[in-house]
């Protein structure tokens, strides 16, 4: 294995040869090398990505594809808590402990332009050790919110409504402010509103963040330029900028 430092990885190898290999076939060895650029912690899906390319790789090796539902129970397995990346078809609404599938949305998002960022301090560090953080723990009324997000979010994929994914989205970060504040969130609502962005969305287990445009919407390169100079103003200095489906 290389690196040797990726074992969520390798136990997904293991643990993928093993249901791909019928009993009694004999040991099935190899080497697995993964290389990647995936910034760690920060809720960009860096284990996730690796434990699929294992699977993957191990599924390309043996010749044995695998159901989705397997990989997702595996990639749960390997890494305690998985991101839904293996459901490439469509949006799933996802439980990341059980590696079930709570919803299929049936379609994939809308498409938004996003301008993301680091949403904490250079001085604070960066990342966040999703298996070391503690799972939120959402009281009853957070809960109804959620019910209801569930299905705002259903109508806003099914009809392609890219201004109520972004109010789902706002929703969200303001609930988990509670449970993983991110800094300066008033100044972050002052430049949703002066660029006229959908809303905004920040990793329930990470510290990135970002602000959602209509890709479609003719002034969109100046609001997302605008939206770029602001976040300076109050101190966000790490940005990125990409249209999600590209």
């Amino acid at each position: 294995m290389s690196p040797a430092w990726k074992t969520k990885a390798l136990r997904a190898a293991q643990l993928a040869t093993e249901v791909c290999v019928a009993s009694g076939e004999g040991p099935v060895g190899g080497h697995l090398e993964l290389t990647g650029d995936v910034p760690l912690c920060r809720g960009f899906g860096s284990s996730t990505s690796d434990v699929l390319a294992a699977v993957w790789a191990v599924e390309d090796a043996l010749v044995r594809p695998l159901p989705v539902e397997e990989i997702a129970r595996i990639a749960v397995r390997a890494e305690t808590a998985s991101d839904s990346l293996m459901f490439e078809g469509s949006s799933v609404l996802f439980a990341q402990r059980e590696g079930e599938v709570i919803e299929d949305f049936g379609y994939r998002m809308p498409v938004v332009r996003v301008l993301g960022f680091g949403s904490r301090p250079e001085n604070e560090g960066k990342g966040v050790d999703t298996v070391a953080f503690a799972p939120a723990e959402y009281d009853s009324a957070e809960i109804d919110l959620f019910a209801e997000l569930r299905v705002m979010l259903r109508e806003a994929i099914h009809g392609k409504d890219v201004a109520l994914m972004g109010a789902v989205a706002s929703a969200s970060t303001d609930i988990n402010q509670r449970h993983l504040p991110i800094p300066r969130l008033d100044g972050l609502r002052a430049v949703v509103r002066e660029t006229g962005a959908l809303g905004i969305q920040t990793a329930h287990s990470g510290d990135i963040a970002g602000l959602l445009y209509d890709r479609d919407d003719p002034d969109v390169e100046a609001r997302t330029e605008r939206g770029k100079r602001l976040l300076h103003d109050i101190g966000i200095h790490e940005q990125w900028i990409f249209t999600t489906g590209d």
